[in-house]
């Protein structure tokens, strides 16, 4: 998942005092169910996860400690953190959006004079853009000329309903109409040049983007109007043109129809290639479908679906450059984490004209039926070769083992050695023979080396938990368990924990303690920048241990958690000091550990 540079940039706005005010005023609990229906279950509150597809409830909530956690997809945090992640909200705008929610008047907020009026004239561009977009849809219902534009969206087979969900408009055959229009509403020409809406010509004056074209407004996540796809209504050239990228529409890193998709309870996300396949696929009630925005599919848009989803659902063209379109998107996915599977339109071209003639549920039974990535790239292999030929059937062989040899998973690499073999009556044995020889000599030097960086990176942090677990335990019990605090005085304070997201959450909650004899762990979370530091932290700090052990069996837990830590900080000190005295006095208090009980 991207970062969304919490704390940092929470500290260029507004102050620590600030922000808990605004934690402290909305409780996590209240804010949550607003979103997802929360059930009490013992101290804290269940939901099946929203940021991920579950049947069994593994999303719990805590009043008291003001965190949310899941069990499954590793979500987790305060209640900044929830809005931003559902919501899909910059911090500064989460603060804000709390704030207004109970009725709080934010101070003005520590922001350079720069980031204020960039931030202001991103507002200012949206706002122009909302004008723009609800003047392009009173054409289309409201005047003659419009006609053509809603018998177009008509003839497509949308309804009014969706039509005016969507937004959908025109924009006038007068080459300046809509500059007229927002001249009028006091826009200046820097600005309109500046929204992407208007060509301003030092000689010939301003003149529209879009005109004679039916258009679609393109929403952000947030649902905020940024830029405008227009098309032609005949057979003119080019058929599409979108908007050009400004401070408030970057193309790769928007996805046609987001707003809405995020919050569909369908499993995973459909994408398609152009604006009228989602509109036609929402209407037929596949709300998780997008599009990229008039531009190949980028690992910017990728990244935007990794937030929410593991799978995708591929549903381009049928066509040869749909199908060179879905195999570029099949690599990306792959790249990122995401599992794609694709679904098979033909005999027609796109989901739009499929609907159209076979309906909602015929596409939905293609959607259960969806081929697996891998299946359907080697799928696409074989349509190259005459497979009746042995040589471009051996041909075939050798392309398809190069393709499964990539599979690194070793379980997932023989079940589709095992499930092609059997499709494309190969032996087996062969496959795999072939499959291994590419595996150590057909891979690319770079993608070797590649690999193995993976793989030791893979297991660097797979061995870091382990070390870091007392670290880890101890921090979640001195939030279960504040009179632990006194307990460790003269034994363990901040500096016993290592430098990172541990040592932060120590000083923290050590700082917290000695000032107020309590511990808020809610605020801790906006310390941290990213939103996998942010998961970490409120798993260590909602965690409950110790719920089924006696009272003697915590007291040893702790006293070995404590051990250990208290060890680790000796040896580390050990192996820096070069004073005998102090080796003396380090060796001692080695010693004396033995002899370390904590009771709680």
């Amino acid at each position: 998942m991207e970062n969304y540079e919490i704390g940092k940039e929470g500290s260029l706005y507004y102050s620590d005092e600030v922000i808990d005010e605004v934690i402290s005023r909305n409780d996590i609990v209240n804010v949550i169910s607003g979103y997802v229906s929360l059930r009490k279950k013992g101290r804290t509150f269940e939901a099946c996860c929203p940021f991920h597809h579950e049947k069994t409830p593994s999303f719990k909530v805590d009043r008291d400690k003001q965190l949310y956690h899941c069990f499954g997809c590793g979500a987790g945090g305060n209640v900044f953190t929830f809005i931003m992640e559902y919501e899909n909200m910059s911090f500064p705008e989460a603060v804000q959006y709390l704030a207004d929610k109970a009725g709080m008047t934010l101070p003005e907020s520590s922001q350079s004079g720069q980031d204020a009026s960039r931030e202001k004239y991103k507002i200012l561009l949206r706002d122009m853009n909302k004008t723009a977009a609800a003047y392009f849809h009173y054409i289309m219902r409201h005047t003659e000329h419009g006609k053509k534009a809603y018998e177009y969206f008509k003839g497509r087979g949308l309804s009014d309903e969706t039509i005016d969900r969507f937004g959908l408009g025109y924009a006038d055959v007068y080459r300046d109409d809509l500059y007229r229009y927002l001249k009028g509403k006091g826009y200046s020409d820097s600005e309109l040049k500046d929204s992407g809406l208007v060509v301003i010509d030092e000689k010939n004056g301003g003149s529209d983007k879009f005109w004679n074209r039916a258009m679609i407004p393109i929403l952000d996540i947030n649902g905020k109007v940024i830029g405008f796809g227009g098309r032609v209504m005949g057979d003119g050239k080019p058929k599409y043109i979108n908007t050009s990228d400004t401070v408030v529409f970057d193309k790769s890193r928007n996805l046609f129809a987001m707003n809405i998709a995020r919050r569909s309870r369908r499993k995973g996300f459909i994408c398609c290639e152009g604006y009228m396949d989602v509109i036609s696929m929402h209407q037929a009630g596949f709300d998780n479908a997008v599009a990229s925005l008039g531009t190949a599919f980028t690992f910017g848009h990728a990244n935007i679906l990794k937030r929410y989803t593991n799978e995708v659902y591929l549903a381009y063209d049928s066509d040869g450059a749909g199908v060179a379109a879905t195999l570029k998107v099949i690599s990306i996915m792959r790249e990122v984490g995401i599992s794609a599977r694709v679904i098979n339109m033909r005999p027609h071209k796109d989901p739009d004209e499929f609907i159209q003639t076979l309906g909602s549920e015929a596409f939905e039974e293609r959607i259960q039926k969806a081929e697996s990535a891998i299946m359907f790239e080697v799928r696409m292999l074989s349509e190259q070769y005459n497979l009746n030929d042995p040589e471009e059937r051996t041909s075939f062989h050798n392309e398809t083992a190069k393709r499964l040899a990539q599979i690194e998973e070793v379980l997932e690499r023989n079940n589709y050695i095992e499930a092609v073999s059997n499709l494309y009556h190969i032996d087996k044995t062969g496959l795999t023979d072939l499959v291994h020889k590419y595996g150590i000599a057909g891979v690319p030097r770079s993608e070797i080396v590649e690999r193995e960086e993976r793989r030791a990176e893979h297991e660097s942090r797979a061995a870091d938990p382990a070390k870091n677990k007392p670290m880890k335990l101890l921090l979640t019990w001195m939030v279960n368990e504040p009179g632990l605090f006194q307990k460790l005085d003269g034994i363990i304070d901040e500096t016993s924990f290592e430098d990172g997201v541990y040592r932060v959450v120590a000083d923290k909650l050590f700082s917290q303690y000695r000032e107020n004899g309590k511990v808020e762990p809610a605020s801790i979370i906006t310390t941290f920048e990213s939103i996998e530091e942010q998961r970490l932290v409120a798993e260590m700090l909602q965690t409950n241990i110790g719920i089924d052990m006696t009272q003697e069996e915590i007291n040893n837990a702790v006293t070995d958690v404590v051990k250990k830590i208290r060890l680790s900080s000796i040896e580390d000190k050990l192996a820096k000091t070069n004073d005998i005295k102090e080796m003396q006095n380090l060796i001692r208090a080695k010693a004396d550990l033995t002899k370390l009980h904590i009771s709680l």
